[in-house]
């Protein structure tokens, strides 16, 4: 597989080209990056998450956690909705909690435009899914590692997007584990199968040598969070940086 693409400031616009032996038509995808708050310095969390809205992030995710599902405590509503009054981005608000159906109405409120959750953290996975849907924003899936694209096959066509976990749920930078790259080929295949046009975003390890094996394994949302906030580089160089490893 090629891989071409350009860089216009925005977005990165890829072409991919299969090899002589792969199909001969070309998948034009539109890459997003998702940077997230988990790696960011939070004394300065409202001057960084600005820093991404004026770098052209796609979006940001929050990862909440409870300590239970997840071995970490993270964030709530409260902080969402101070996001929410400091930038216009996509929030993406990635539940990483038990009964997750507890917090979708808080979470709304607070300003999230997309939730995601895990088939793991409640007992009725497609209900929870029609509650996010029924509070007017998207509905998101995430896939652990440890867990078969079969768990989420009877929700593919009431979802908005399909996250696939590269690293396992609770702390950043952790290292990208390459086996999940056959998943998200497996979960591209099917998508296309069923005729679901949906993101595949990959989540955990994103970094300048990882970010392009995920778009050529299919996915087109980037989650990266310590290579977005660091100490080696200004938000918008490492934004930058990020986007142009996926052009190589």
């Amino acid at each position: 597989m090629l891989i071409a693409g350009d860089v216009d400031g925005t977005k990165t616009n890829l072409a991919i080209f299969p090899a002589d032996n792969e199909p001969a038509t070309p998948v034009d995808r539109m890459i997003l990056i998702e940077p997230s708050i988990l790696s960011a310095d939070l004394l300065r969390l409202g001057e960084q998450a600005k820093a991404a809205e004026d770098a052209k992030a796609d979006g940001l995710q929050i990862d909440v956690m409870d300590g239970q599902f997840a071995p970490n405590i993270t964030f709530g509503p409260d902080l969402v909705r101070a996001l929410r009054n400091v930038v216009k981005l996509k929030l993406d608000v990635h539940l990483m909690i038990n009964e997750p159906e507890r917090m979708l109405i808080p979470f709304a409120d607070a300003g999230a435009d997309r939730i995601i959750i895990h088939e793991e953290s409640c007992t009725h996975f497609y209900r929870v899914l029609q509650s996010i849907k029924a509070l007017k924003i998207e509905a998101g899936v995430a896939v652990n590692p440890g867990t078969p694209l079969e768990a989420i096959q009877e929700v593919l066509d009431l979802v908005d997007l399909v996250q696939v976990m590269t690293v396992s749920p609770g702390f950043g930078g952790q290292r990208f584990i390459t086996s999940q790259l056959d998943k998200v080929k497996r979960l591209q295949q099917t998508l296309t199968e069923h005729h679901v046009k949906i993101p595949i975003a990959v989540d955990g390890g994103i970094h300048l040598d990882t970010a392009q094996l995920a778009v050529a394994a299919g996915a087109t949302v980037l989650v990266a969070g310590s290579s977005i906030f660091n100490n080696t580089g200004s938000v918008a160089q490492n934004m930058t940086a990020l986007r142009a490893s996926i052009t190589k």
